[in-house]
């Protein structure tokens, strides 16, 4: 189970224990999905099916959470 941290504007944020040793978060909708760093600072790390648009979006939710 990935626990949620926050749903936004249709995207659910969640991430995965034990992953990685470098923080991340994970975004998924019915458009696509991504990932991005946490540290050293908020970063795309992956990216299936979303828009530069999107992805600005879906970055300034996650910095602002």
């Amino acid at each position: 189970m990935s626990p949620t941290i926050f749903n936004e504007d249709g995207y659910r944020f969640f991430f995965f224990s034990r992953e990685e040793s470098r923080r991340d978060i994970h975004v998924t909708s019915g458009d696509g999905e991504a990932k991005f760093w946490l540290e050293p600072k908020v970063e795309l790390s992956k990216n299936s099916h979303y828009s530069q648009k999107q992805l600005k979006k879906i970055k300034l939710f996650i910095e602002d959470h």
